[in-house]
């Protein structure tokens, strides 16, 4: 217990000491905190029509300006914030699931799994994902869910490669071959000796998944198959923002800042996770 003690502080100081990492994850938090209290820090109703402040610019009523309904963008934004985590969190939740359950068959079993899963792995990188999101999303209905579960269903390939990775040299070592020479059953080996210990580059890729996730709903509201009207999500802001370009600069930079910060603070923060984790990093 002590030494697993003595390793976590030496990665938090690791982390402490890396200062974009720091920067990555404040970013991470403020738009944690922003989604989570939305309905506070929102000023104005975000799906309030207001026609006598059409394209009204950034002011002290509404400090982002109002987009071409004369709602206020500042209200959209926060409460867009929401739905970017949510998609987020749950497609990268998907995908992560997935990976572990076939990433640890193929690397524990071996064999018939392995060549099975792993080829499969293949075909699926060969297939580009944001046309394989497309065709799907354009099949099925336009919505969170939909959107939520299609991104993680073609988001597990890299999960699975990094867990059948993991389970190949773990499942090698000494307290592995102990368990299982008392009888331990597969799944006790498994999931007490271990996935606990090969989770750690699978915490490093689901951090930067999350933000990969928002930037794909991004692009898919802005076309026009992500989150639908009258919801807002940064995506759809950009894409009314495309239409006033010209005359209402604000409609498209702000929430266009909004997705390149936390997109930047997601990868930021993995990477400090990543080197933090690292054994040959420590003191």
């Amino acid at each position: 217990m002590s030494r697993t003690i003595t390793i976590a502080l030496s990665s938090l100081r690791q982390f402490a000491g890396n200062r974009l990492a720091v920067v990555g994850g404040a970013l991470v938090a403020l738009v944690f905190i922003v989604a989570l209290f939305a309905s506070f820090l929102s000023p104005h109703d975000p799906s309030a029509i207001d026609i006598k402040n059409i394209l009204i610019g950034p002011t002290f009523a509404h400090p982002l300006g109002t987009d071409e309904l004369g709602r206020d963008v500042l209200s959209r934004m926060i409460w867009g914030s929401r739905v970017s985590l949510k998609v987020g969190f749950a497609a990268v939740g998907i995908a992560t699931l997935i990976g572990i359950i076939l990433g640890s068959l193929a690397g524990y079993y071996g064999g018939i799994y392995d060549m099975v899963i792993m080829r499969s792995v293949d075909v699926m990188l060969t297939i580009p994902t944001i046309f394989l999101i497309l065709a799907v999303v354009v099949i099925l209905e336009p919505s969170i869910w939909n959107i939520m579960v299609v991104i993680g269903l073609t988001s597990w390939m890299e999960p699975a490669r990094l867990i059948r990775a993991e389970f190949m040299s773990i499942k090698e070592r000494e307290f592995v071959v102990a368990a299982r020479a008392v009888g331990a059953p597969d799944g006790r080996i498994i999931f007490r000796h271990i996935l606990p210990n090969g989770l750690s580059p699978l915490l490093v890729s689901a951090t930067m998944g999350i933000g990969g996730a928002i930037l794909i709903e991004s692009g898919l509201s802005f076309l026009g198959l992500g989150v639908q009207p009258p919801t807002p999500s940064w995506g759809s802001l950009l894409a009314s923002g495309k239409d006033h370009i010209e005359i209402a600069w604000w409609l498209s930079a702000f929430p266009g800042l909004a997705i390149l910060l936390t997109v930047l603070g997601y990868n930021l923060l993995g990477e400090g996770i990543r080197d933090a984790l690292d054994p040959r990093q420590r003191e």
